[in-house]
C-alpha cells in the first residue's frame, strides 16, 4: 500500500527528559537519510541507532532512532521513532525538520488508523488504544488492555460462528436443493437456533450496559427539600468541603458537582438546589436545573429528614423519582435514631450504611466491568442492531415466511455484528459460506 509518509510527536508536548517523534510510511528511511546524513536503507528492524539531526549543515540534536520494518511494526508500514532531548522547542524543531524532509504531519489517530487498515488490529482493538491512554483508573485500564488483546473479538466470535452456520445452511438449501448430501431444513429447525442466538446476544448487551455504566461512572443526583442535608452528604462522600453548608434553607442555588471512588467504581455526584415552591428568581432557576439533572440521572439519592415527618415537598419528590433507580436515605439520624429505613448523619460523616448500599446495588456491574464485555456505546449499539434484525427474522419464521426472505434479516444481523470489529462486508459472508461446503459442483 503506497501512502504518504506521516510524522507526529508521540509524547506529551511539554518539558521532559526525552521526546519521541514517530514516522511511518514508504519513505520513512529516505526521510531519515536526509535528516541525519546516514544511510538507513539496510537498517534491520528492532534495532536502535545513534545519529545527529541536522538543519542543513547545522547540528540540532543528538538522537536515538528505533527502526521497525514492515509489516512487523505498529502500523504495518516502515516505522521509525526518533528519541530526541525533551523540551518544547527542540522537539518541535526536530519535527519541523522531519516534515521539511518529506513527511506530512499526521492527523489525530492516523497511526492507529493505518494499523487498522493494514490489518494489525480490528476496530475494537483500535478503540482500546485510546481507552488505555485516557483510562482514569485501574478498572478502565484493565478493560482497555483486555480489549487490546482481542477480548471483544473473542466475545462475539461464537455468535458470528453460530449465525454464519445458520445462514450457510439456509443458502445451501435454497441454492442446491437437488443434492442428496444437503440436508433439507425447515422453519422448525432454524427457529430454535435463532431464538437461542437472540438470547445469547441479549445477555451480552445487558452485561455490557452494566459494565460500561460502572466504568464511565454513575451519574448520581443528591435530591431533597431545602435544608435536609444534601450538601453535607456531598461533602461527606467527597471528604472535602465542596458545597456550602448553613442552616439557611435554599443555600444551594445551583448544581454542585464532584466525583468520588467507592470500592473500584466512580460516582459522578451532583448536589442540587432544594426542591420547593419559591418566588426567588435565582432559586427557581436552580430548581429547574435540579429537575433537569434528575431526568438524566442514573441514580438518585433522595434525602429525607429523620428529625421530622415527611411533608408535601417530600411526597412530591417521592412521586417524581418513583421510576428512577433511587436510594431513599434519612439524614440527621443523630437527632432521631428510631428511623425505619436507611439512616445517616452526614454532618458527622456517618454514611457507611449508604456507601454499603451503593456498592451492593452496583456489585454485579462492577464484577462485569472486570470481565470481557463490549466497551462503548458504538459496540453496544451495533449489538442491539444485530439483535433487532434477529428478532425480525424470528418474527418472519413464526409467520411462516420463506427462508430466502428470512435470510435478509439474518444477513443484516451478521453485518451489524461484524461492524463491531470493523470487518463487515458482503464478500466476507460469501467467503465464510462457501468455505464451509465443498459440493464439487
Amino acid at each position: 500500500m503506497n501512502q504518504e509518509t506521516i510524522a507526529a510527536i508521540s509524547t506529551a508536548d511539554a518539558m521532559g527528559a526525552i521526546s519521541v517523534i514517530r514516522i511511518s510510511g514508504d519513505d520513512t528511511f529516505a526521510v531519515l537519510n536526509r535528516l541525519t546524513g546516514k544511510d538507513f536503507s539496510d537498517a534491520q528492524g528492532y534495532t536502535i541507532h545513534y545519529a545527529t539531526v541536522y538543519d542543513q549543515k547545522e547540528p540540532v540534536d543528538e538522537v536515538l532512532i528505533s527502526i521497525f520494518r514492515a509489516p512487523r511494526s505498529y502500523t504495518g508500514e516502515d516505522v521509525a521513532e526518533i528519541s530526541c532531548h525533551g523540551g518544547v522547542y527542540i522537539t518541535r524543531r526536530v519535527l519541523r525538520l522531519v516534515l521539511g524532509n518529506g513527511a506530512r504531519l499526521a492527523r489525530r489517530g492516523e497511526f492507529t488508523e493505518r494499523a487498522f487498515l493494514n490489518g494489525k488490529m480490528d476496530l475494537s482493538q483500535a478503540e482500546a488504544v485510546n481507552d488505555l491512554i485516557t483510562a482514569k483508573d485501574a478498572l478502565n485500564a484493565r478493560s482497555a488492555v483486555h480489549s487490546l488483546k482481542g477480548s471483544v473479538t473473542r466475545l462475539i466470535a461464537p455468535l458470528e460462528e453460530e449465525l454464519t452456520q445458520i445462514i450457510a445452511n439456509i443458502e445451501v438449501n435454497i441454492d442446491y436443493p437437488e443434492y442428496d448430501d444437503v440436508r433439507q431444513l425447515t422453519e422448525e429447525e432454524i427457529l430454535p437456533a435463532a431464538r437461542k442466538w437472540a438470547k445469547e446476544i441479549r445477555q451480552i448487551i445487558e452485561a455490557a450496559e452494566q459494565a460500561v455504566q460502572v466504568r464511565d461512572g454513575i451519574d448520581t443526583v443528591i435530591l431533597g427539600r431545602p435544608n435536609v442535608g444534601k450538601s453535607s452528604l456531598l461533602n461527606a462522600l467527597l471528604e472535602e468541603d465542596k458545597a456550602i453548608v448553613t442552616d439557611i434553607a435554599g443555600t444551594t442555588r445551583d448544581l454542585v458537582e464532584g466525583s468520588v471512588r467507592l470500592g473500584g467504581m466512580t460516582l459522578n455526584l451532583i448536589d442540587t438546589a432544594g426542591i420547593r415552591e419559591s418566588a426567588d428568581v435565582v432559586e427557581k432557576i436552580g430548581i429547574e436545573r435540579s429537575l433537569a439533572a434528575v431526568e438524566k440521572a442514573e441514580l438518585v439519592i433522595l434525602v429525607l429528614d429523620a428529625s421530622s415527618e415527611p411533608n408535601e415537598e417530600d411526597e412530591r419528590l417521592l412521586e417524581l423519582t418513583k421510576d428512577k433507580e433511587r436510594i431513599i436515605v434519612y439524614n440527621k439520624s443523630d437527632l432521631n435514631e428510631d428511623v425505619d429505613g436507611l439512616s445517616i448523619s452526614a454532618i458527622h460523616n456517618q454514611i457507611d450504611d449508604l456507601v454499603d448500599e451503593i456498592r451492593r446495588r452496583y456489585e454485579k456491574g462492577l464484577r462485569l466491568a472486570n470481565t470481557d464485555t463490549l466497551n462503548n456505546e458504538r459496540q453496544i449499539g451495533l449489538a442491539m442492531q444485530a439483535e433487532q434484525s434477529m428478532q425480525d427474522a424470528i418474527a418472519s419464521l413464526e409467520a411462516g415466511m420463506e427462508l430466502d426472505i428470512v435470510t435478509i434479516d439474518l444477513e443484516n444481523s451478521w453485518t451489524a455484528l461484524k461492524e463491531i470489529t470493523g470487518k463487515a462486508g458482503k464478500e466476507d459472508l460469501l467467503d465464510e459460506i462457501f468455505s464451509r461446503f465443498c459440493l464439487g459442483k
